[in-house]
């Protein structure tokens, strides 16, 4: 099988190998193990590879390098208009040559990749549809125009849409999916946390005003003054690393709050196995990975209702913000108070999310290209 992925993912290149974002490296590594034959369309930027960059895995791969899109208005849409034709030009020539196109959406690549698949009927196609599907959430307009193109059975024909969560606007497009990031070889018991000693917290993302780490740190930093010993260690890079470290200064919290910046699996492997807590005050997600890679742990995800998190964490595997600073910090204090509901909710969280492994995931991907 030719195998065709379209991403705005931006990739590197390093000793003769292309890297790109990791977790979604380590994903596409798994679909590319099912196929004969890889063409990736995306970005080739010229910066150097980061810790958290993997490098593709098949001996049969082509990337086919196009220009990186920024279109967030219609100045933009103007300027980037010259990019958007040779982009729509080089989509229609290579999907002429393959058996299966795989959109990685939302995104600016995914949505004129979700257009130029309307001509394409006869072709099998899947889009992971890897942002927040939530009909009642609000997003950039492209990210509803997506949506509309795809979930439409009369312009996409042929084709498997893989949401996260179960949603009132599905069509028969659309199937609920799931992501995972460990394999079964992965699972052993879960180390002993104390309850009652210092609590730690940990954050893992990028550091943006999307991922509000901000309100992470505040959180933390309530609880310390309410009496509880805490420690936040903070786990990702971002612009808003001056304002975080300016913010932790000016407040004097060098002592229980730390920055790491960006960090290999292993290293966020470990912090995840001896942390208590995983926070993460989000303003949007799709499947956060990191909150199923906490519960795969035994650490409980404390995080924003947003996209499908409610439904990862229903019936206690986690805590959900409301984003009130006095109420979340109530909540939690409550909470930390109550060991014996801590032991169940994090054991509700293991098993929950032991049950995503990547073999179940090979084992779906399977399922959908062999009807295909």
């Amino acid at each position: 099988m030719r195998f065709c992925v379209v991403t705005h993912v931006e990739h590197k290149i390093c000793d003769g190998k292309f890297f790109a974002y990791g977790p979604y490296v380590q994903e596409m590594n798994l679909w590319f193990s099912l196929v004969e034959e890889v063409m990736v369309i995306a970005p080739l930027g010229d910066k150097e590879v980061s810790p958290i960059d993997l490098p593709y895995e098949h001996s049969n791969l082509k990337l086919i390098s196009v220009p990186s899109l920024h279109v967030k208005n219609i100045r933009q849409i103007g300027k980037s208009l010259v990019s958007i034709f040779v982009i729509i030009k080089i989509l229609f020539q290579n999907f002429q040559k393959v058996d299966h196109i795989h959109l990685r959406c939302p995104g600016n690549m995914g949505f004129l990749g979700a257009v130029v698949q309307m001509l394409f009927s006869k072709i099998p196609k899947t889009v992971k549809y890897a942002g927040n599907w939530d009909p009642n959430s609000n997003q950039p307009i492209s990210y509803h125009w997506q949506k509309c193109i795809l979930k439409n059975t009369f312009l996409s024909k042929n084709i498997k849409i893989l949401v996260y969560g179960e949603w009132s606007d599905f069509t028969s497009n659309c199937t609920s999916f799931f992501t995972a990031s460990y394999f079964e070889s992965d699972k052993r018991e879960i180390r002993h946390r104390e309850w009652n000693k210092c609590v730690k917290f940990l954050f893992i993302g990028s550091l943006t005003s999307g991922k509000n780490p901000i309100y992470a740190i505040q959180l933390v930093e309530r609880l310390h003054f309410n009496g509880i010993k805490v420690q936040l260690d903070i786990y990702g890079e971002g612009n808003q690393r001056g304002v975080i470290s300016t913010y932790i200064n000016q407040n004097m919290l060098h002592n229980f709050v730390k920055l790491y910046g960006n960090q290999n699996k292993e290293v966020v492997k470990d912090a995840l196995q001896n942390a208590h807590f995983l926070v993460l005050p989000s303003k949007s997600e799709g499947w956060p990975k990191v909150v199923a890679e906490a519960m795969f742990w035994g650490c409980i995800p404390i995080a924003t209702a947003v996209s499908c998190v409610p439904q990862m964490l229903e019936n206690e595997r986690g805590i959900l913000l409301e984003v009130d600073l006095k109420n979340d910090v109530n909540k939690l204090l409550h909470v930390i108070q109550d060991p014996e509901k801590l032991t169940h909710m994090q054991q509700n969280g293991v098993r929950w999310s032991r049950a995503y492994t990547f073999e179940k995931f090979t084992s779906e991907i399977q399922k959908i290209l062999s009807i295909s």
